[in-house]
């Protein structure tokens, strides 16, 4: 058996031509702020990437970038800066920040309804609780919950194992998995007995930053599986999923690269997209406002 490709360039590609019809129909276009601390290549190379789709999509972006040895006070004076600009509808701060920075203090400064990445310590909030909507859910998880719906995977009773718990992917990736009433286990570096669990469950979402970690020997048959690892190696980059070995188990997989890369970004657009619309309704009730 050969898994199924869950082919994230084409589903990100389809939402696009969606947004970019949205975007054309606004008065004015949605605005992204990104704030940038420190010369990190990675990092760089990503702010770039979400800059040229909003180009793409007809949206306006920024970039405020600050030295390496920033303060925590100038860090958050360009922040408080953008939270009152009207032009400016999404707040992105690209992480990781340096160690000497607070990133809970930062992140907090950003406003609710800009905080397009889903990262305000009240959004993360309102997503581990039951009956409580964030404004914005973060966009790499969020990505992987729209290739499950385009692939059309059941997740009411479902058993997913979500490896990794970090603050970006694996523990939002968990909550979102239980809003949607999948049974959810999550494993990390100090679990016992992993294997055991992953023979187990219908959908494995691998966010652990390991490389080729998870193996098709270990997996139920016909599981569906969201790599979301990014991993340079010799070989070129590869998943936290070794590909071969997987495809010949999983029922579904998606491919790295092509598979949750260009969901993540087109989720970031998308929740700007949102946070624009919405400020425009807010102007339209407010006194002089069009409505």
């Amino acid at each position: 058996m050969t898994a199924q490709l869950i082919d994230g360039k084409a589903i990100a590609a389809s939402i696009k031509e969606d947004l970019k019809a949205q975007v054309a129909a606004l008065a004015s276009p949605p605005g992204l702020a990104t704030v940038l601390v420190g010369e990190d290549p990675a990092s760089h190379t990503y702010i770039r990437s979400k800059h040229r789709l909003c180009a793409e999509l007809g949206m306006q972006s920024m970039h405020h970038q600050l030295p390496a040895d920033a303060t925590q006070e100038q860090v958050e004076a360009v922040i408080a800066e953008l939270a009152v600009d009207p032009a400016v509808h999404g707040i992105l701060v690209q992480l990781p920040l340096p160690a000497h920075l607070d990133e809970e203090r930062v992140l907090a400064r950003v406003p609710l309804e800009k905080d397009v990445d889903g990262f305000h310590p009240i959004n993360v909030g309102r997503l581990a609780m039951k009956g409580r909507r964030p404004e914005f859910v973060p966009c790499t998880p969020a990505g992987c919950m729209r290739l499950l719906e385009r692939a059309g995977v059941p997740l009411r009773g479902a058993r997913a194992v979500v490896v990794g718990r970090s603050n970006i992917v694996g523990l939002p990736m968990a909550l979102l998995l239980n809003h949607a009433d999948a049974t959810v286990t999550i494993v990390h570096s100090r679990t016992v007995g992993l294997e055991e669990i992953l023979r187990q469950a219908d959908i494995v979402v691998a966010a652990i930053g390991k490389a080729n970690f998870i193996r098709g020997e270990q997996l139920k048959p016909g599981c569906c599986v969201i790599d979301v690892g990014i991993n340079r190696t010799e070989a070129g980059l590869v998943g936290d999923v070794h590909f071969d070995s997987v495809k010949e188990v999983a029922g579904q997989v998606t491919p790295v690269p092509g598979g949750v890369g260009p969901m993540t970004l087109i989720m970031l657009m998308e929740n700007t997209l949102k946070a624009a619309q919405k400020s425009f309704q807010v102007r339209e009730l407010q006194p002089g406002g069009a409505g």
